[in-house]
């Protein structure tokens, strides 16, 4: 007890307890009374639970003690008890630090429409890394993902919907009725007189004509880097307006290119090496900004390009012309690259996504590309093996940490790159990696040279928060020899991607899973009190690991997951459009509306082409229901956009049961629910620092413009009595494998709650689990299993639920999926042997 644990420290007992440890130690040579010494331990551990026991306990030497014990522990696995206990100990009494960092608020902030001054805190469910302080006393700590949807069924019951009226309601309208005809505009589809249809393909514009057009589209004001205030990144005389243009007027198009055969994937390389030439030298969007008429460089590419000059480019050395910054930016070594490109990306080109990333909008006001964003990647040739996990990483990667502070003499402690400080970072050290995330998604805040081989690296928090530190996505530069020892990242999050240029223009682009000696666990670090109340007491996490890169002096790029960025996908649907076939294909991209950061939010129509012109194929087209699909509501999720875009390749395609889904149903798509959040490397939240994800009760047509446009398209279609057959909001989960989906059933929900259910006054249609059932039986990686229809009152303001309940749409869905591996059949991934 607390008591007993004061009462203990005052009559001197620790000190006492910590000197028997020690003799116990010493002379228990042959390990006969491990339990005996445990048991010190124990006694240790309970006084340590108070404030004044681990004071004492650092003011007695003893995580000197115990750390200098456990190193005679370590090889031999009888004394694990010993270890773990002792680790225990060690960890809960390492003296509290803040983060390295003048703020644990983000670097970037936004003024909010209405409102400049406003700061708000992230209203979202608290991140894993954030949680309040619960031991365990094993070696590995259960932690529990409150970013996703599936919690442990005890909580599960406590947090369930058991109020029959409320399961069973449906919500007033939460805008003015005469508001929704605006709508009428993102459904010409269902006009009976349409006469948009056309059965030719469409005349293709000239390069010229296209790229005037794109010239003469004006857009929003979005400041240059020059005219941002360090360190907190606040825009300066920018107007927000509530919702952009018309949402009914056609998105502005980029200059595309023809394909070179009539309905084939062929670029025209003659084309394509002129509009190459064209865009690069004179940039793709003209800014209301003139300071952001620039040419973007490439970012990766070194300050010695001596290595792919004699390699890949002899004949151009001389045109290569680094900028005071080392990064290169000429056109004519971009054209060379490009060239050298053969385009066997399917659905990317490097100059599409250029284009678009040109006319992107961030706080920062990005200037570079990231390469493999530009250069575009494959995936891995073949499946790889889970890592194994190795027995007793944890409390060695713990230990590492308190040597630093029981064994300073080593710890260099330089500050190589930071966010916060106007020049980005110190000067770079000789044998030092060099750190970059100043491109559309990334995110890395600080990073802190510890040891020669050993870094700490801080996440920035989501704009105008305090918290959702996961994603991660910068550069690494400044490699030594790959026989050099192993380099240790030390950062907040779970898992990583490696991309290397070296690779990549020897031809094999591609993002592969990398990192050896992979541990997570709850740091030193707590928070500050924020001034308005928010964080206090609140801890951070560490994800620690080893990683060795597989070329001197190359560029590589790290990342918590695959990066799918908002350019990505601009460029994606743009080459989608023209690579549809126009006699069976109906595609339309319209915007949404306009972020509250001036990006425009992509809707898409799909659907087949009516078969004639004749009344009754017309009336089939009109009256087709439709399927509602949206993604990306929260940015880290990027396995979501990956599964978007396989989505909409699919239902483009010729493939017979794209056909059939084509002539039976149309596909509204919002592909990205959250672009502001995805361009300026957020985890969780978009500029408004809120989850969008829980403002579907009643979004803010300031706030969150794209939630409350979806929201009233939604109600629009359900005004006219075409409410979807099917909506899905396609997420990305972090603890479970495969995918599945979760549902809504009044019957499910009570009976899991308990409650009694008197089915003949509640009815309910079990066509909710079809689709499920289908997937499990046609989808290699769904598993029904891992399914859930319980409805929760913390969710009561998703999309999933919002959509079922107001909408009265049977068939609202979550589909999740997967950030590592399916536990089963085709693709069921194994642990490694090694």
């Amino acid at each position: 007890s607390e008591t007993n644990s004061r009462r203990a420290v005052n009559r001197g007992y620790l000190g006492e307890l910590l000197r028997l440890y020690q003799d116990w130690h010493r002379n228990d040579v042959s390990n006969n009374y491990i339990y005996i010494r445990r048991g010190l331990l124990l006694c240790l551990k309970y006084i340590t639970n108070i404030q004044l026991g681990r004071e004492t306990f650092l003011g007695s030497r003893g995580m000197e003690i115990l750390f200098t014990s456990v190193q005679d522990c370590l090889s031999c696995k009888n004394l694990d008890p010993i270890v773990t206990t002792a680790t225990h100990i060690l960890r809960k009494c390492y003296p509290k630090e803040h983060l390295p960092l003048v703020t644990v608020r983000s670097s970037y902030s936004f003024p909010l429409p209405g409102n400049a001054n406003a700061e708000p805190l992230c209203e979202g469910s608290e991140g894993k890394w954030l949680k309040g302080d619960s031991e365990s006393e094993g070696e590995e700590e259960a932690e529990k993902d409150w970013d996703n949807e599936d919690v442990e069924s005890k909580e599960e019951d406590c947090d369930l919907e058991t109020d029959l009226n409320k399961l069973r309601s449906r919500p007033v309208l939460d805008r003015p009725e005469q508001e929704l005809e605006k709508y009428e505009a993102l459904c010409a589809e269902l006009s009976q007189n349409f006469q948009e249809l056309e059965f030719e393909s469409e005349k293709k514009k000239s390069l010229e004509d296209r790229t005037e057009n794109l010239l003469s589209a004006r857009s929003h004001f979005i400041p240059s880097a020059s005219s941002v205030k360090h360190p907190n990144c606040r825009w300066r005389n920018q107007s927000v307006t509530e919702m952009g243009p018309d949402p009914g007027k056609q998105d502005f198009k980029i200059p595309l290119q023809s394909w070179g055969k009539k309905d084939e994937s062929i670029w025209d390389k003659n084309d394509e090496k002129r509009y190459i030439a064209e865009a690069w030298d004179k940039g793709f969007c003209e800014e209301e900004d003139p300071s952001r008429s620039h040419v973007f460089a490439l970012c990766p590419l070194p300050k010695d390009a001596a290595w792919y000059k004699k390699m890949f480019y002899p004949h151009c050395e001389a045109s290569i012309n680094p900028s005071p910054e080392g990064r290169l930016e000429s056109s004519d070594l971009v054209r060379n690259l490009l060239e050298k490109h053969q385009g066997d990306i399917p659905f990317h080109s490097p100059c599409f996504y250029a284009a678009r990333a040109k006319c992107v909008k961030s706080i920062p006001g990005y200037r570079e590309l990231a390469f493999p964003d530009f250069w575009g990647h494959q995936p891995p040739p073949q499946s790889k093996p889970l890592l194994e996990r190795k027995h007793g990483i944890q409390r060695d990667k713990v230990l590492d940490d308190v040597r630093r502070l029981i064994q300073p003499g080593d710890v260099i402690g330089r500050t190589v790159f930071d966010l916060d400080d106007p020049s980005g970072s110190s000067p770079a050290a000789p044998g030092c990696l060099t750190f970059f995330s100043k491109f559309e998604s990334g995110n890395l805040r600080k990073a802190i040279q510890v040891r020669e081989f050993e870094y700490d690296l801080v996440m920035n928090a989501d704009v105008n928060s305090n918290q959702h530190l996961q994603w991660f996505y910068f550069e690494v530069r400044g490699m030594k020899e790959v026989t050099s020892p192993e380099t240790v990242l030390f950062s907040v999050g779970m898992q990583l991607v490696m991309y290397s240029l070296r690779e990549a223009l020897q031809g094999r682009p591609g993002w592969i899973r990398a990192g050896q000696e992979i541990c997570y666990y709850k740091n030193h670090y707590h928070c500050r009190a924020a001034a308005g109340g928010g964080a206090r007491g609140r801890f951070y996490y560490t994800l620690t690991f080893s990683i060795k890169f597989p070329h001197k002096d190359d560029v590589c790029y790290l990342a918590y997951h695959y990066p799918y960025t908002y350019s990505t996908m601009m460029s994606h649907l743009d080459i989608l459009e023209q690579n549809r076939n126009p006699k069976k294909v109906y595609w339309r991209q319209q915007t949404l509306c306009q972020t509250i950061g001036g990006n425009p939010c992509p809707l898409l129509t799909i659907t087949a082409m009516p078969e004639s012109k004749n009344r009754d194929d017309l009336e089939q087209f009109c009256n087709r229901p439709y399927v509602f699909l949206t993604a990306r509501v929260h940015p880290g999720e990027s396995n979501s956009s990956w599964v978007m875009k396989g989505t909409l390749e699919f239902l483009v395609s010729s493939d017979p049961i794209a056909e059939l889904l084509r002539k039976c149903f149309i596909f509204k798509i919002v592909p990205m629910l959250n672009p502001d959040g995805v361009i300026n490397g957020n985890l969780r939240c978009s500029l408004s620092g809120d989850d969008l994800n829980r403002q579907w009760l009643t979004p803010s047509s300031q706030l969150h413009p794209t939630i409350y446009h979806a929201k009233g398209l939604l109600y629009y279609l359900r005004s006219v009595g075409r409410a979807p057959l099917v909506f899905c909001d396609y997420h990305g989960h972090s603890q479970k494998k495969n995918v599945f989906l979760y549902g809504c059933s009044i019957k499910e929900t009570l009976w899991q709650a308990g409650c009694m259910v008197d089915t003949t006054v509640v009815t309910e249609d079990v066509g909710y689990r079809t689709l499920p059932k289908i997937l499990d039986k046609v989808a290699p990686a769904f598993v029904m299993n891992s399914c859930s229809f319980l409805v929760e009152k913390s969710r009561a303001s998703t999309a999933r639920v919002v959509v079922w309940k107001e909408m009265g749409v049977l068939r609202s869905y979550t589909m999740e999926s997967t950030y590592c591996s399916c536990s089963h059949g085709l693709y069921r991934v194994s642990k490694s042997k090694s």
